[in-house]
This record gives structure tokens, C-alpha cells and sequence, in this order.
């Protein structure tokens, strides 16, 4: 994976739930999503967008979460982006 544009987000210790993330899979030699440093780096301005996230793709609709989950992907993948 290519490294982000903001190294110095990358290269932050990171904080919250998804700095415990990042950390657990620099620990075992893994790349985690570099939306994650983003989370980590200010969870307390990335709280909203993570909770809009979840909502999106598990709050109620008609198309179930895992329906949800592939089109995001495949969005992603259109992207070049990893999802």
C-alpha cells in the first residue's frame, strides 16, 4: 500500500479505539487502513464520521448490511481504493 500524504498522520502515536487498531497491526506486521490513522489522529473530530459510517451501513433500510458492505467495496474498488 502506498503511504498516505500526511505522513506526519501516519506517523503519530494515534489515540482512541482505532489507535489501539493501528497499533495492534503494526505489531503483527500489517498495514492497517489509512482511514484509521485518520480516526487516530483526532478521534475527537473523526467520532462523527465514524458514527455516520456505522449508520449508513447498518442502520435501518432495505438492503441488508452485507448488500450494503458490497457496494461499498465495489465503489472502493472503482476508486483504487482498498475497502
Amino acid at each position: 500500500m502506498n503511504a498516505m500524504h500526511l505522513p506526519e498522520v501516519e506517523a503519530g502515536p494515534g489515540g482512541g479505539p482505532y489507535g489501539a487498531l493501528v497499533a495492534a497491526a503494526r505489531s503483527q506486521g500489517a498495514q492497517p487502513p489509512q482511514i484509521f490513522h485518520l480516526f487516530a489522529y483526532r478521534p475527537e473530530a473523526t467520532q462523527h464520521l465514524a458514527a455516520f459510517t456505522q449508520a449508513v451501513l447498518r442502520g435501518p433500510s432495505d438492503l441488508s448490511p452485507g448488500l450494503r458492505e458490497l457496494i461499498a467495496a465495489f465503489t472502493s474498488r472503482g476508486n483504487d481504493c482498498e475497502f
